[in-house]
């Protein structure tokens, strides 16, 4: 870290969604120097070409990976393709820290990498020294971390609601559905048929039916926090807006549970959590109340079917989802106020 306590900061594949998301939340940062911001296709370009609405910012031009200078950075932020990431984090000088948005780093099981992702893990000798970056529930892995694998923003909604009611054994683990929706930016920015306006307006569409990628990421993390294997139902679907998620999860209670005894977890386990909040029986929710947010709210309600639980998570994707979760791990890998770049409030309407 420089003298002046300013963290010399790498965004590599700034123009992306998360890219410019990462921009917009340092400039509320104290401790964020950007230096390095690395594009493909952009290369070349002023930043406020890319994305105008960043102009007032004093930000570097776009460069490729090649002309990065590695030795002036301290941490770089990686939203690269999967299976980039891998190959560069092995390159970089060791005094680098890594936080990978990308799913490079996400499967401690190589092998599950390679089933998911169709090619061998490209470096495996530093799986072993990734630390899975939700924040809440790994802050003190993240502490002592150099490489952290930010999770998906599905697993990141899902498994907020999850891993408590399992570590807790609350959940008949066999009955787990997750019902999963998305705006647009989650797919990326480039141009793809399915996210097009006219294909992807007025509609809502599913895809990744029964094999998404992050089904064996919220498995994992499940089945660590059960102390046994968890395969659950996980179906996502495109909405037409740009950003915000919502995941509904339906689930048996497990035998002598109660939604009291629920409600009970979640409240003692996020009740000193700056970005994770249950709310109270009866209140409204929805991706309206997080957007453009570091928030993550849950809401938990009884079934009508009895012994069945209704379980609702909502957070912004681009946000608590991706850029703004990486930035919550900076910060704990720092040493820095957990909420420094991301306190702002959720834009309404």
């Amino acid at each position: 870290m420089s003298i002046d306590n300013k963290i010399k900061v790498g965004i590599l594949g700034a123009s992306g969604y998360t890219g410019a998301d990462l921009v917009r939340l340092a400039a509320a940062h104290p401790h964020m120097e950007l230096s390095v911001l690395t594009a493909n296709s952009h290369a070349g370009k002023r930043y406020a070409d890319v994305y105008p609405h960043l102009g007032a910012m004093d930000l570097p031009d776009l460069i490729t990976i090649e002309q990065a200078d590695w030795a002036q950075l301290d941490v770089i932020f990686c939203g690269l393709p999967h299976g980039t990431t891998q190959k560069i984090v092995a390159s970089l000088p060791a005094h680098v820290k890594v936080i990978d948005l990308s799913a490079d780093f996400r499967l401690r099981d190589t092998q599950t990498y390679h089933d998911w992702y169709g090619h061998e893990h490209f470096a495996p000798q530093l799986q072993t020294q990734a630390v899975y970056g939700l924040s809440e529930h790994y802050r003190e892995e993240i502490k002592k971390a150099n490489l952290v694998a930010c999770p998906g923003c599905y697993p990141t909604a899902a498994l907020m609601m999850l891993i408590p009611l399992l570590k807790a054994k609350l959940l008949d683990i066999h009955s787990i559905i997750i019902d999963a929706k998305s705006g647009l930016t989650g797919a990326g920015r480039g141009l793809k048929q399915n996210t097009l306006f006219a294909e992807a307006g007025e509609g809502l569409s599913v895809y990744g039916v029964a094999g998404h990628r992050h089904a064996p990421e919220i498995e994992q993390e499940l089945s660590a926090a059960q102390g046994d294997d968890v395969m659950v139902s996980f179906t996502p679907h495109l909405i037409p807006m740009n950003r915000g998620e919502f995941v509904s999860t339906y689930a048996n209670l497990a035998s002598g549970a109660s939604i009291g005894d629920i409600r009970q977890v979640l409240n003692e386990t996020y009740k000193d959590e700056t970005f994770v909040r249950l709310l109270e029986e009866g209140a409204g929710i929805g991706t309206q109340y997080v957007r453009g947010s570091n928030q993550c709210l849950l809401s938990v309600h009884a079934d009508r079917v009895p012994g069945r639980v209704l379980l609702f998570s909502t957070l912004d994707n681009l946000v608590k989802g991706s850029s703004g979760q990486a930035i919550q791990n900076m910060n704990i890998m720092f040493g820095f106020d957990e909420s420094l770049g991301l306190r702002q409030q959720p834009m309404f309407p």
